[in-house]
């Protein structure tokens, strides 16, 4: 017996699998480009810096636009867990563009987990970039 979910992934196998392939791409190119923007003091502060008050309207509808990329992120990776591709990265990029309560205290636990901030600061070292500092220095 053939469930729905098996004749959904028989009949658009190549889609998939050109998402999954563009997916990885895409992650392959934005990663230094997003790993390098990041501040090297940015993760030393407890609370993140506001954001600029001067053009509230541009700044939601960045702040939309922003969410609701990241949110798609989070789909296509909550998708890829169980298709092939690298669903847990592209999850983790959809938590890391979007807004919500919590998220600085996530990036700071997650730059403090064994081998993460060493990937980072050898991913920005390769692009001439300075170390990243890490919150547990100071």
């Amino acid at each position: 017996m053939v469930t729905a979910w098996q004749e959904f992934v028989a009949a658009n196998a190549g889609w998939l699998l050109l998402g999954s392939l563009g997916g990885l791409v895409i992650g392959l190119l934005l990663t230094p480009i997003l790993v390098t923007r990041i501040p090297p003091d940015y993760f030393l502060y407890r609370r993140r810096h506001s954001a600029d008050r001067r053009y509230p309207v541009l700044n939601l509808i960045l702040l939309v636009v922003k969410n609701v990329i990241g949110a798609a992120f989070v789909l296509a990776g909550l998708l890829l867990l169980f298709l092939p591709g690298q669903g847990l990265i592209t999850l983790l990029l959809g938590l890391m563009i979007m807004n919500y309560p919590g998220k600085f205290a996530l990036e700071r636990w997650l730059i403090q987990r064994p081998h993460v901030l060493p990937a980072l600061n050898w991913l920005r070292e390769k692009h001439d970039h300075p170390p990243l500092k890490s919150p547990q220095a100071f």
